[in-house]
């Protein structure tokens, strides 16, 4: 496949470029600072350095491509609007062009759902992390509502707590409700699902939790 990266420097971006190489795809990777990339992906994969923020910087990278990946993420807990803007921004870029598959990394604790554990449901998601990451939350909230009402051919896919543990290449899934007791996953895991769901066409229109 011809891909593109959105948050390819970020933890789970960075693990998605390199198993999206490996596995023989064509990459551009999007970025601010290129040299926030390992060099061996920079040597490997075509970066291109725009305003992810603008949609017209980014429509060169996003037009042809099969798929695009957003792994944007706010890199604190305070006020954000990193990922509702970006997501805009991507979202005119690949309307503009003509690029129709689009998958967003959110957030397990964005809303308790069916498959959560009443401790998860009734205490964790909405009293602690919902106080705890409430910027983030609302922000991706913003996003998911933009990625529904795109028109592309989306998939949302909410990933509980992320680790930089070893990958072990399997995961769990669950479709529009959340995985019992799925309470973490590695990031080279999520990167793996998100290669996975690329071209599982079932998935479109729908938001796929994950888990180790």
């Amino acid at each position: 496949m011809r891909i593109t990266v959105f948050g390819a420097t970020g933890g789970i971006g960075t693990r998605l470029v390199r198993r999206a190489l490996d596995a023989g795809h064509e990459v551009t990777a999007v970025v601010r600072n290129p040299g926030g990339m390992p060099a061996d992906l920079r040597d490997r994969a075509a970066v291109v350095q725009a305003d992810i923020m603008d949609p017209a910087a980014i429509e060169g990278a996003v037009k042809g491509a099969d798929a695009v990946f957003s792994a944007m993420g706010a890199r604190s807990i305070g006020p954000t609007t990193v990922c509702s803007e970006s997501s805009r921004s991507i979202i005119a870029a690949m309307r503009a062009t003509g690029a129709g598959r689009f998958l967003m990394v959110s957030m397990g604790a964005i809303a308790s759902e069916p498959g959560d554990d009443p401790l998860t449901r009734y205490v964790v998601k909405p009293l602690i992390l919902g106080r705890i990451l409430r910027y983030s939350i609302a922000d991706m909230r913003v996003a998911e509502a933009q990625v529904r009402d795109s028109g592309l051919d989306w998939t949302i896919v909410r990933p509980p707590r992320l680790t930089n543990k070893e990958g072990r290449d399997r995961y769990r899934k669950a479709v529009d409700r959340s995985v019992t007791g799925g309470y973490s996953i590695t990031r080279d895991d999520v990167a793996k699902a998100l290669l996975d769901l690329a071209g599982d066409l079932p998935s479109i229109g729908h938001v796929i939790s994950i888990a180790g």
